[in-house]
């Protein structure tokens, strides 16, 4: 016979249906585990007490059967004894065959004997089921078996049983000799009725573990759903102190382990609260002190710049053991304005009141205004295309690269480096303030006009790319532990030197002038020497720009080198 089409299929479908399973075996859901847990427990419950229930009426059906059957096989097989004589004839043993088969117990009978003449004679009730050669071989040598009298053993001979199948329908077969003489007898008894009836309860017993399973697998749903309602609650409110709203509270209601935690949550989350608001009132005290101060500084200062310019003027006319002092007072002069200036600027960052002013600016121009504005031609290398406009803020532009470049001039030695580049988009991420070492510059890094060229025949529009403009130094380089501090505020590589001309604020300046504009700065050592900086920015921060809010428009540009600060 030929297989179904649909055989192969059907296997398919249940191979998927296994993966499946498994799959859902490995989630990490707690409500699934406690499902699992709860009809793991009820299965190997009820499949026990079904085992042993199955086991126990097995074993009482079975013996119950059997004992019935060989109690009446001997009985029959004593009395017939008595009726037939030592050496009975073929006709009588099949005789008492019929009478011993025709008993309550409804099993076959074979009585094998030996007449006057010596010859074997068997009668069977049932030939096509019972006879000599279905008798198994070792049942009948334990039956011939003459075993030896004494305390324990009081006869000879015993009657003996054993189980068997025949075409799949299980069998009682049993045989005992008569003692002293008399024909040698089997019965075999089917067992179909008692194999019916433990099938039957089998299949109850196992209707009974599925519903207990269900029915596990229900209670563990409800507790479930009731154990776990409470912690969704507290992993929902976690995640909203989390993002910030520090009012969030739990509606506590009961007396278990569960409330006692949404308690704790409740009071937790009150100090959190607390705790941030005494924080948050320190910090804007002292951004306030900060403005303040700085504020209430620049009118002294502007008095005291004007009289230092003055002295500065007539330096020359001065005594020569005053001119030093007037010199040192001068600078330090400078270096106080530039600080105020630096801490303003900063106290806007962290007010948050720093806005853009938006123009298109020609990148080029912007660097070689910078340049030259500080009277730094001289010392610095300009790698920069004409044609290249960005809409930036100009001032804060102005700023980023008088602090990369002053400080390049400063910590590294000229010649100082600047390439103007534009590359496409890098995908939005998450950057540290120092990152790993730039690509050398060369052909790879820095594209000329044909690589610009290619890139619009390929359809990378520059405006949705970004503006990358690397200052580089031929100095000795930013030392490894420093590297993720460069953009600190404060922060200076000597704690031998703490004192010097950088404020320690414009590479934190530059960087947070880069934040507004959607870009960054991060800060590398080249392969060949010397410290690398690179800006990226975009080429329209239009879309960061709030026209509508105050700004501060009016703020000069920082005077030559301002803000730069020391690494090394």
């Amino acid at each position: 016979m030929g297989t179904q089409d649909g055989a192969p299929s059907s296997g398919g479908r249940l191979g998927r249906l296994l993966r499946r399973a498994a799959g859902l075996l490995r989630l990490t859901s707690l409500r699934l585990r406690l499902v699992v847990v709860f009809a793991l427990v009820a299965l190997t419950a009820a499949v026990s007490a079904s085992g042993i229930a199955y086991w126990l009426n097995r074993n009482t059906v079975l013996d119950r059967t059997q004992n019935a059957a060989l109690k009446d096989f001997r009985k029959s097989l004593e009395d017939s004894a008595h009726t037939l004589p030592v050496h009975p004839q073929c006709s009588e043993l099949q005789d008492t065959a019929r009478q011993m088969a025709a008993g309550p117990q409804n099993y076959a009978v074979l009585l094998i004997g030996v007449d006057r003449e010596g010859k074997e004679c068997a009668a069977t009730t049932e030939k096509d089921l019972l006879t000599l050669r279905s008798v198994p071989q070792s049942l009948r040598n334990a039956v011939e078996q003459v075993r030896p009298v004494d305390e324990n053993n009081h006869a000879t001979h015993h009657l003996y049983w054993q189980r068997k199948e025949v075409g799949d329908v299980p069998y009682l077969v049993a045989g005992a000799k008569v003692i002293g003489g008399g024909p040698t007898g089997y019965m075999m008894k089917s067992l179909a009725t008692e194999r019916q009836d433990l099938t039957s309860l089998g299949w109850s017993l196992g209707i009974a573990t599925a519903l207990a399973l269900v029915g596990s697998a229900l209670l563990a749903q409800a507790a479930a759903t009731t154990v776990l309602r409470p912690v969704q609650r507290l992993g929902h409110a976690a995640r909203q102190l989390g993002e910030g709203r520090l009012d969030t509270r739990l509606r506590v209601t009961g007396t278990d382990e569960l409330a006692d935690l949404s308690r704790t949550f409740n009071r937790t989350a009150e100090r959190l609260q607390q705790r941030v608001e005494e924080l948050s009132g320190r910090e804007a005290a002292s951004r306030r002190f900060v403005a303040d101060m700085s504020h209430e500084l620049r009118t002294p200062l502007t008095a005291i710049t004007a009289v230092t310019e003055v002295l500065e003027e007539e330096a020359d006319s001065l005594d020569p053991m005053i001119a030093p002092a007037v010199q040192l007072v001068v600078s330090e002069t400078r270096r106080l304005n530039d600080l105020v200036e630096n801490l303003m600027e900063v106290t806007r960052f962290d007010a948050g009141t720093a806005r853009l002013v938006l123009d298109d600016v020609d990148v080029a121009d912007q660097v070689t205004a910078c340049i030259d504005a500080r009277a730094w031609l001289d010392a610095v290398e300009l790698d920069a295309d004409r044609g290249i406009v960005a809409r930036l803020d100009p001032r804060r532009l102005d700023v980023i690269l008088a602090n990369l470049i002053g400080n390049a001039l400063k910590h590294g030695g000229s010649p100082v480096r600047v390439s103007v580049r534009t590359e496409l988009a890098e995908p939005a991420a998450a950057v540290p303030a120092a990152e790993g070492p730039e690509p050398a510059e060369g052909p790879a890094a820095e594209a000329g006009p044909d690589e610009e060229a290619a890139r619009f025949e390929q359809g990378r529009e520059i405006a949705d790319g970004e503006l990358v403009i690397r200052v580089r130094d031929h100095g000795p380089g930013i030392p490894e532990e420093v590297l993720p501090h460069v953009f600190d505020r404060f922060y200076k590589a000597s704690a031998s030197r703490p004192r010097s001309e950088g404020s320690g604020l414009g590479l934190s300046i530059a960087q947070e002038n880069a934040h507004i504009h959607g870009g960054r700065i991060s800060a590398a050592n080249h392969p060949e020497g010397g410290a690398v900086f690179t800006l990226r920015l975009p080429m329209d921060a239009s879309p960061l720009a709030d026209d509508d809010r105050p700004t501060d428009r009016g703020q000069r540009p920082k005077a030559a080198g301002e803000g730069a600060e020391g690494r090394r």
